[in-house]
């Protein structure tokens, strides 16, 4: 699924590495405000530049020669992809091995692949069939297809234009999103009543992918037509389309067990069971690069493949038309694909992540070719998502090149833009009620202001692991430096609202992060807390052996005593629970399965721990009181329980902050 389930692992490795080791906004004056009217955006790039030809030959060679190396370099075992073009396949080719044991080579007819929220493409397809019979509106509350109902927020319902541009407002949903066990996979009836996301954003307003949202649109699907969800995908899309290896069906069944690929974190290790998701509209499809060419084929054409219509030439049109654009000029959301233009020309798209397989999907609609691409491995560190962004940047720009840049202009505010936008940052699609809310605070993504006026993004690197430097270009937009990235900021009133970068699906943006949220001090002031509290937990043992060894007893009795040692029993509760949470984020990122029901009693043991912090942050300021009444306290006595009282002041608002404790244990 796209950025699900490799998103969610990725948003925990970057919580271990915070752990473990962006907003200033200024009131532009009325002539600041001039002089950035007058200056005009760069035009967009334009096709005119020539490029290579688009056949057989000439992208047989190039993939020949950029795809082996990269998956060498990148531990990645296998890989299938696919281009057409006019309605025909161009060039479909398999790379690597589908069983790196029994060296299987993977045939793109044959080697089925999981398509992750590419399979999200499917789901939207059914629905625009359904709103051409007449059957779903596009503009109707979603509670009048479905036996439960979806609260409404701000006084708005949820539609299925919301579902099908991610604008419904869910939080972030980890929980159940991938089951370990066949014998545990819910109906999806049972999977969407189980538990309700909290809602984070009145419907049509804030872009937050939803996988939650991709699912409820698979049940509605269901609902209205009458036929099992995969059933319908089955009768209505690869059956007409002569789709033969693909299906939605889990366990999968046993006529195309021989040909699935088999799933590897690295090439290099062992492969992993079959990836079972919970809530399968949104991300359970496996298919071939043939079946897939066939599907891209059909939308390039309005709809038809061959004699076989699965959309009416209005219907399709409509689905690939622009429908939100929520960082405008950058490119919006289509009904389900995303708006992914690219050198001046109109593309729609769409990407898609298990832990184990990566896809993406793109249709040069006026040019009428289409790429897809899947791999069967994560890759070392990571590689393969570097490896499918660089294989359509460079598929682009070889055949359908944007003109040599242009000098970059110079805006007249450069400075003071610089500063309004300079900040904290956190993606819209988060997790706000629940402990993954320690990712949204790891995760921040930091702008700084130079005194030139040019932006540095230090999270946000070049293919060569350069941080990104960024000159304005425009009202609110800026070009790499040296680059062909745009980043833009919508403002209003001199705040920032939000965000985003040109090369990003508009399914999320990048949101100023409250003051109190903020990394930049949270995470520097938690790392002090936490050797004040080890070096706590570290000398109380000590000390006692040191009195034993010479025979001098505490000084301390009575009350003091007894506050003396709560204070110490609760440090020693917060490191445990640092390192219990440290732990299990752990095990998440070695193994997602883990985001399930067997891991409630632990989070249950985690919340109590946290709740016992935050109680212990009382008794420790407390201790303070009572210690500095104790006239005989040395300097030294009276600092370090001030020290102590902070540490563990600090590590309860934490506990507060990201809800680490709390009644529900979903998530």
């Amino acid at each position: 699924m796209r950025v699900d389930k490799a998103s969610l692992s990725a948003a925990v490795a970057a919580l271990l590495l915070a752990w473990a080791a962006f907003t200033q906004v200024a009131a532009a004056p009325a002539a600041a405000k001039a002089a950035v009217a007058s200056t005009p955006p760069p035009p967009p790039p334009t096709a005119g530049q020539a490029g290579h030809l688009l056949d057989a030959t000439d992208a047989n060679t190039w993939l020949d020669g950029f795809l082996p190396y990269a998956m060498s370099t990148g531990d990645i075992a296998g890989a299938v992809v696919v281009v057409v073009k006019d309605g025909q396949v161009l060039t479909s080719r398999g790379f690597g091995y589908s069983d790196v044991a029994a060296k299987k080579p993977v045939d793109p007819e044959l080697t089925l692949f999981r398509a992750g929220s590419v399979s999200k493409l499917f789901v939207w397809t059914a629905v625009m069939q359904l709103v051409e019979a007449g059957k779903i509106n596009l503009d109707t509350d979603i509670n009048s297809y479905i036996d439960f109902k979806i609260p409404a927020f701000d006084g708005k319902p949820i539609t299925m234009r919301n579902l099908m541009t991610h604008t419904p407002g869910f939080e972030e949903v980890g929980k159940h999103l991938f089951i370990a066990d066949v014998a545990q996979l819910p109906s999806l009836a049972g999977a969407l009543k189980r538990w309700i996301p909290d809602r984070m954003y009145p419907p049509g307003e804030v872009p937050a992918y939803s996988n939650y949202g991709a699912a409820l649109a698979g049940y509605v699907v269901e609902r209205v037509s009458g036929e099992p969800f995969s059933t319908y995908i089955e009768r209505h899309v690869f059956l007409p389309l002569g789709m033969e290896h693909s299906t939605f069906v889990q366990p999968l069944p046993a006529r195309l067990e021989a040909t699935m690929s088999k799933g590897y974190p690295r090439a290099s290790e062992p492969p992993k069971p079959y990836e079972l998701v919970g809530i399968p509209p949104a991300g359970s499809s496996a298919t071939t690069g043939s079946d897939m060419a066939r599907f891209m084929i059909a939308h390039l054409q309005d709809g038809h493949y061959g004699t076989t219509e699965i959309l009416k030439p209005e219907t399709a049109r409509l689905m690939h038309a622009p429908t939100n654009q929520p960082t405008p000029p950058f490119p919006g959301m289509a009904l389900g694909f995303y708006r992914e233009d690219r050198n001046g020309h109109t593309v729609i798209a769409h990407g898609g992540d298990t832990e184990l397989f990566h896809s993406d999907l793109h249709l040069f609609l006026k040019e009428g070719v289409g790429l897809f691409v899947s791999f069967n491995s994560l890759g070392k560190d990571g590689a393969v998502a570097t490896v499918r962004t660089e294989l359509y940047d460079e598929f682009a720009n070889r055949y359908f090149p944007a003109p040599p840049a242009a000098a970059l202009p110079t805006v007249a505010t450069a400075k003071h833009d610089a500063v309004v936008v300079a900040g904290s940052y956190w993606a819209s699609r988060r997790s706000a009620t629940n402990f993954l809310m320690l990712a949204s605070i790891a995760g921040q993504m930091t702008i700084t202001a130079t005194p030139e006026g040019e932006l540095i993004t230090p999270q946000l690197k070049t293919p060569g692991g350069g941080i990104k430097h960024w000159h304005e270009v425009g009202p609110y937009l800026w070009q790499e430096i040296g680059g062909k990235g745009l980043l833009k900021a919508i403002v209003t009133d001199g705040r920032v609202d939000h965000f985003t970068l040109d090369d990003l699906p508009a399914v999320e943006v990048f949101q100023p992060v409250p003051a109190r949220l903020d990394a930049r001090w949270n995470l520097p002031l938690f790392y002090v807390s936490c050797a004040i509290l080890v070096l706590t937990v570290l000398v109380w043992p000590i000390s006692a052996i040191v009195r034993r060894r010479f025979g001098r007893p505490s000084a301390l009795a009575g009350r003091a005593a007894t506050f003396n040692r709560l204070v110490r029993i609760t440090a020693l509760v917060d490191v445990l629970s640092v390192a219990g949470w440290l732990t299990l984020l752990s095990l998440l990122f070695t193994d997602i399965g883990m985001l399930n029901d067997p891991l409630n009693p632990w989070l249950r043991l985690l919340q109590l721990l946290a709740l016992l912090g935050v109680v212990g942050a009382v008794v420790a300021c407390w201790n303070v009181a009572v210690v500095w009444k104790d006239r005989g306290r040395s300097w030294w006595g009276r600092t370090s329980a001030v020290l102590l009282a902070l540490a563990c002041l600090d590590f309860a608002w934490l506990i507060i902050l990201t809800h680490l404790t709390g009644p529900s244990v979903d998530f």
